[in-house]
């Protein structure tokens, strides 16, 4: 796949990285020709067949080492950046790692990993390629000659471990590059795309579709550097494609239209996404959209024509109310087992409530569908894992004839969409056997302004032998006191949250209402990836769901 962008596009340039205040091109050529350094470099050093362990920022050298590794020298082990030192260490002697690269920023955690390890920081690997004796001709003969094994693993991933105990993916050459062939087919990317990169690179979902499927087509990635520069990082490299999560989106949304509050213009926005909605065909109305919201995408860099979502489904009413300002934002669905994508909306027929179709080449079923033809989800294809390392037990238990069961809940619509409901072990099934999903509720939730972030639990009530369904909220108290006045108190915010709670239960069956609502003075603590950590939040409130219950 390198070689053949490099044969197609090697004068273009391969990544954007921010270098003494400005953002410097580096090309597919010079790109090449340091995976080449660094691979040299590293078989020299013994570490052919080894396992080497990668973490720190999204950067150049991040993707160099990452390249360098699996194009025949060894096992790549992307790691989270912000991992405590002592799981960093135990995933070092978990995998075998015969090595460790990482950023500058973590060099106390990585010197943590013992003495065995071989260390080069990203400076020194920044170094290695800029160094004209660092490799023999030999050298560079050997790594050219490294054969690779395409169902062999290639990488091994472990996950966060925030909803138990952690496990090490296996994905092979053949797991990684199904998924580049065949998001081609759903997804498209040309050479003049610029893809912004902020999610962080050790998630397969990151790696896979923001770095390796642009690099597969000959387009380019732009580092960003973090959350708190994006937008400032979008208006200087003028993004085109963006990888993101429900928050970020759902964050810019909200930000959007807080803008549009505060200069007193709701009703003239609202008319003209009116007007233009009626615009036809579907190009020109878009066009007319981002000329008519022409400050809201200068904001966001000014030429961003596709958002892709995944992690977690997104409110459809987000998505379409983007897409009402002239943004086309899509969702696709997978795991860290298929490498990661299993489904994907397509990106010209995209349905909101949807997580997509299935990746062309895969397949998926839904078993044990209840009377409403929800199941658990399962997928099979060429992107499914080779299994989890060390692991036979854990992994016979989800990879069955092929088959992945997900632990996902949903079903297949008349389409072939696939809608997911929620996942198999959050679902709540009350006393008289009906399935309550926590996230069908947290959607409906965080519909209102009022609310910065939610989760719904069930809590047994031995009185009634039955649930209760809690939810627990973090408000938004900077809106709230927008709304209420700037001295509005916690009760206040408290019985508006309950007002929101009360439209939530007026729309949903009654076996779904929300029973006990508990606000939170701090947010939920979350994973790398952003997502909520849901392990542990019973037995935190059980406490207080106690007391207010009586």
């Amino acid at each position: 796949m390198l070689q053949n962008t490099v044969r197609l596009h090697g004068s273009r340039p391969m990544c954007y990285q921010k270098e003494k205040g400005r953002y410097v091109a580096h090309s597919y050529y010079e790109f090449y020709r340091d995976v080449r350094i660094l691979g040299a470099a590293l078989l020299r050093r013994g570490l052919v067949g080894k396992r080497i362990i990668l973490t720190g920022e999204n950067c150049y050298a991040w993707s160099l080492t990452y390249m360098a590794t699996v194009c025949g020298l060894g096992v790549i082990v992307p790691v989270d950046k912000e991992i405590p030192a002592e799981e960093l260490a135990n995933i070092a002697r978990v995998s075998g790692a015969a090595a460790i690269v990482f950023s500058e920023k973590y060099r106390e955690k990585a010197e943590g990993v013992g003495k065995k390890l071989q260390k080069f920081s990203f400076d020194d690997v920044i170094d290695i390629i800029k160094r004209e004796d660092v490799c023999s001709s030999e050298d560079f003969a050997a790594y050219d000659e490294l054969s690779i094994d395409i169902d062999a693993m290639a990488s091994l991933i472990f996950t966060s471990g925030t909803t138990g105990v952690s496990k090490g993916v296996m994905l092979s050459q053949r797991n990684i590059c199904t998924n580049l062939e065949n998001l081609a087919k759903l997804v498209n990317i040309e050479t003049t795309d610029i893809a912004l990169s902020v999610l962080p690179p050790h998630h397969v979902y990151e790696c896979t579709a923001g770095f390796l499927y642009p690099l597969s087509r000959g387009a380019a990635v732009a580092y960003s550097e973090g959350v708190r520069y994006i937008m400032k990082n979008m208006k200087e490299v003028h993004p085109t494609k963006m990888l993101c999560v429900p928050l970020l989106i759902e964050t810019v949304y909200n930000k959007i239209w807080a803008n549009i509050r505060k200069k007193g213009i709701e009703a003239k926005v609202r008319n003209v996404i009116k007007v233009t909605d009626m615009i036809q065909p579907e190009s020109a109305r878009m066009a007319a959209k981002r000329k008519a919201f022409a400050e809201i995408h200068e904001s966001l860099g000014g030429k961003l024509n596709l958002l892709v979502s995944g992690g977690a489904p997104v409110d459809p009413t987000v998505l379409a109310g983007m897409r009402a300002f002239g943004f086309r934002v899509i969702q696709g669905y997978g795991l860290t087992e298929c490498a990661p994508l299993a489904a994907v909306n397509p990106d010209r027929a995209p349905k909101d409530v949807s997580a997509g179709v299935v990746l062309p080449g895969g397949q998926l079923k839904i078993i044990h569908a209840d009377a409403d033809g929800v199941g658990e989800i399962c997928y099979r294809g060429d992107n499914v894992m080779l299994g989890y390392y060390n692991m036979p037990a854990e992994t016979a238990e989800v990879k069955k004839n092929g088959w992945l069961m997900t632990g996902d809940l949903g079903y297949i619509d008349k389409d072939g969409y696939l809608i997911i409901t929620g996942r198999k072990k959050n679902v709540i099934v009350t006393a008289n056997g009906k399935n309550i999903f926590p996230e069908e509720l947290e959607t409906y939730l965080m519909r209102s302004n009022y609310v910065a972030e939610c989760v719904v639990l069930g809590f047994m009530n031995e009185k009634k032998k039955d649930y209760d369904i809690v939810a627990l909220i973090y408000p938004d108290r900077d809106y709230a006191r927008e709304m209420l006045g700037a001295a509005a108190t916690e009760a206040e915010i408290y019985k508006k949250v309950c007002e929101v709670v009360d439209d939530v239960n007026a729309t949903v069956q009654t076996y779904k209402r929300i029973s006990l609502t508990i606000l939170r003075r701090e947010e939920f603590v979350k994973n790398s990836s952003r997502k909520i950590k849901r392990m542990g939040l019973a037995d935190a409130v059980k406490d207080e769901y106690l007391a207010k219950r009586g």
